[in-house]
């Protein structure tokens, strides 16, 4: 066994707060390891060509790099040792930046010892890994896009032109989104339709595209490469074939008048309806709205309309998703202060966009709603349900500034001689082109008054707004014939079903979370899933387009070659060890192991090394490769060699959550005790009771337990089975004379990284309450 161990100084990243080079001659007496070094960035083409030189010269064959977290560079030193001929599995990363250097600051000295057994444990992992096997299955090329927006159409004609089938489902009886009810779009001022209007055709008429309007996703089932899509469209009641979108004749016949949807309802339509005057595709549909008096289908020329259609299913196979599912606008009633919904000269950003249209309820005239006559005055008032702890919304919108300055713009054009204003807490005018946008609103005479206004009211027929100039100190009301509310983006509730389905994690503000913020920005924890557009957090249309060219470029990468290399961490079969008792072909909630002759078997291929079949088996007949019980009980070992820090907690963690909101912590730079030793897992149902015994019985106070949040696990249901076993092992503490305390299991997101430090903290201060382990023993 020949080791090498690399120590990352990340700049100072690292080395400011950990002495590395006693990290490094810590490691260089560990067993097997015959060269220990210390470098300025291992992810760096340096770093990569040191270790490739030491692999070669010194004969290593197995790797510890003692660096960030694996989530982020993991692919990065397997890439490395690929290409020194070496198995890229025979690597162990070892996490002493988010979770060590970044998360101790103040405290060098705890996270150097710290550091220093986290690579020891690393190393006895690395020891016992394994080479594992290149897999690959055969993958469908096909794509669904899941949303029409401007994001989900970029999306799929990036795909469709480069020869990939794409099958688009929107919800809505059109395509285009929000930006197809928009006038213009900043900082350029283009229609926005103009531009829109024709990538909404291409949608359409590509052959490589599949569209499913009117439609909803209902059920996904499979992996990356191989995912069944089943779905139903919904019933238009009109023939697509035969419609010729003449809607005047059908529609002028129809008794019925609802508000338009796609006006924000300011404007009104019959219940046979287009959308709106471009929508794709050209066909008319008929809602809840109608009463069946049947005149229209009387009316129409071309015997379009048909009331006997029903609900449509369709299946189909794809390769990969991408979910383009957009926002929702923040509902402005939940801001009674300012009236809307009461007072009907107060509107939002996106009604006001409406009224500028063109094509709009009001063909871009924008008027008083009480009066009916052309504005002399209008208030535009910022961060409407964002920024606002009181809603649930503390985040920024980043589009509403810009949106209203446009609009603001937009009015001070059409209507030189009104009184405009644009009352702001910041503003925040980030991108290219925008700072220069908002100096030429300033120069274009609209007033731009700091402070968020205070309510809104209604007298003698008059609207009324209050606030105070923060810059002047002067409290003010003012009457305005309209009020604009810039309302802001929320995760859309339309797209809960797709997350659950697709188990996708949330953002604290509710959107699609990300698999990096910053280094894989369109894709998403589960692989074959990509996120673009709004549906991963609040932006404007220029990156929501770009997201849509990354997300579909991401996804040709993944499925060009026709075959997935799928990671090789199945769960497999000791023969000799197993009694078939078939616990673990209950446990396994994909159905891959099917206990035959009294012996369990392994479908490997299509396992997902989830682990909660090998820690249910009680005698460790069943295991996962490289998270095996031995690997794992050496690394407990290690942590528990010498214990340097009372209390000492062993955590087990899993990778998509529990583990990347520690490494969140750590990005925040949230500070935390150093007493943590964690050992990575897949997921929490794979931590056998034994390895929490083990733990405690070698000298740990406490054990960690950390896993998704329930009804959010990754595998399904390995959370759930975690939960069953580790309270039937509470109690068991309890019978063998510990205090059941020690043992805490947590269920935590990804986004949560101010929970994982919050509960490490109160867990140490619980420990300490307590005791060393085994001190109520002594007691009893």
């Amino acid at each position: 066994m020949q080791i090498g161990v690399y120590i990352c100084h990340c700049g100072s990243n690292i080395a400011g707060t950990i002495d590395v080079e006693e990290v490094r001659k810590h490691a260089s007496t560990l067993k097997d390891v015959v060269i220990a070094r210390d470098i300025a960035f291992a992810c760096g083409d340096s770093g990569q060509e040191q270790i490739k030189k030491d692999i070669l010269e010194y004969k290593i064959d197995r790797v510890v790099v003692a660096a960030c977290s694996p989530r982020l560079h993991e692919v990065t030193f397997r890439r490395v040792l690929e290409q020194s001929g070496l198995n890229k599995h025979l690597l162990e990363m070892v996490n002493i930046r988010e979770q060590g250097s970044w998360v101790h600051t103040n405290y060098a000295g705890l996270a150097t010892q710290k550091a220093k057994e986290l690579v020891a444990m690393g190393v006895a992992k690395a020891a016992l890994l394994s080479p594992l096997e290149k897999k690959t299955i055969p993958a469908n090329k096909d794509v669904l896009v899941i949303g029409a927006g401007v994001a989900g159409i970029e999306a799929a004609l990036n795909l469709a032109n480069i020869g990939i089938k794409v099958h688009m489902v929107e919800k809505e009886p059109t395509i285009g989104g929000k930006m197809a009810l928009m006038s213009e779009v900043f900082p350029t001022n283009d229609c926005s339709m103009c531009v829109l209007a024709p990538k909404m055709s291409d949608v359409q008429n590509h052959p490589n595209i599949t569209l499913y309007t009117n439609s909803e996703i209902t059920g996904i089932s499979g992996r990356a490469g191989n995912y069944r899509i089943s779905g139903e469209t919904r019933p238009r009641y009109v023939d697509p074939k035969k419609c010729k979108g003449c809607i005047d004749i059908c529609a002028k016949v129809c008794p019925i008048d609802a508000p338009n949807q796609f006006d924000y309802g300011i404007g009104s339509r019959k219940s046979i309806y287009i959308p709106f005057a471009q929508a794709v595709p050209q066909c008319a549909l008929i809602d809840e709205h109608c009463v069946g008096c049947d005149l229209c289908r009387l009316a129409c020329p071309a015997e379009a309309v048909d009331f006997n259609q029903k609900v449509e299913e369709f299946k189909f196979d794809v390769g990969a998703i991408i979910v383009a599912t957009g926002y929702q606008p923040f509902d402005a009633r939940r801001k009674e202060e300012y009236g809307y919904g009461r007072y009907k000269n107060v509107v939002t950003n996106l009604e006001l966009d409406r009224m500028l249209n063109a094509s709009g309820p009001t063909h871009g005239r924008v008027v008083s709603p009480t009066t009916g006559v052309d504005i002399k005055s209008a208030a535009f008032l910022l961060c409407v349900g964002s920024r606002d702890e009181q809603v649930g919304n503390p985040y920024c919108s980043k589009v509403c500034c810009m949106a209203s300055i446009k609009n603001a713009m937009k009015l001070a054009e059409k209507y030189p001689q009104a009184r405009i204003s644009v009352h702001y807490i910041d503003i925040r005018a980030a991108g290219e082109m925008y700072e220069e946008y908002y100096k030429r609103a300033q120069e274009m005479g609209i007033s731009f008054v700091r402070g968020r206004v205070a309510d809104v009211e209604e007298s003698d027929g008059k609207t009324i707004i209050h606030y105070e100039d923060t810059l002047s100190g002067e409290k003010i009301q003012e009457e305005c014939d309209l009020v604009v509310l810039a309302v802001g983006m929320e995760a859309s509730i339309d797209s809960e079903p797709i997350g659950k389905m697709l188990k996708l994690s949330r953002r604290p503000d509710r959107f699609f979370q990300s698999a990096h913020p910053k280094m894989r920005p369109v894709e998403t924890h589960t692989k074959g899933v990509f996120i673009a557009g709004c549906a991963g957090g609040p932006k404007e249309i220029q990156l929501s387009i770009e997201q849509g060219s990354a997300a579909a470029s991401k996804a040709n990468s993944l499925l060009h070659k026709g075959e997935l290399e799928i990671e090789p961490y199945s769960a497999y079969v000791v023969p000799e060890l197993c009694d078939g008792c078939m616990i673990c072909e209950s446990v396994c909630d994909f159905g891959r192991i099917k206990v035959k002759d009294k012996k369990a078997n392994v479908d490997e291929v299509s396992c997902r090394g989830c682990g909660v079949c090998a820690g249910s088996c009680p005698n460790g007949a069943i295991q996962i490769r490289n998270y095996t019980d031995e690997q794992i009980m050496a690394q407990i070992k290690e942590a528990t060699r010498e214990i340097s820090e009372f209390p000492l907690i062993v955590g087990f963690l899993c990778h998509w959550c529990s583990y990347a909101a520690a490494d969140l912590a750590g990005s925040l730079r949230i500070q935390y005790p150093s007493n943590l030793r964690n050992i990575r897992v897949l997921c929490a149902g794979r931590v056998n009771p034994s390895f929490v015994l083990e733990a405690l019985r070698r000298g740990a106070d406490g054990v960690l337990v950390a896993g998704c949040r329930l009804g959010e696990c990754h595998y399904t249901m390995g959370n759930i089975c975690a939960i069953q076993r580790l309270s039937v092992l509470s109690k068991l503490l309890v019978e063998l004379g510990f205090d059941e305390r020690r043992l805490r299991v947590e269920w935590i997101a990804a986004s949560e990284g101010e929970k994982f430090a919050g509960i490490v903290k109160d867990f140490v201060v619980q420990l300490k309450e307590i005791g060393p382990v085994g001190s109520e023993l002594k007691q009893g």
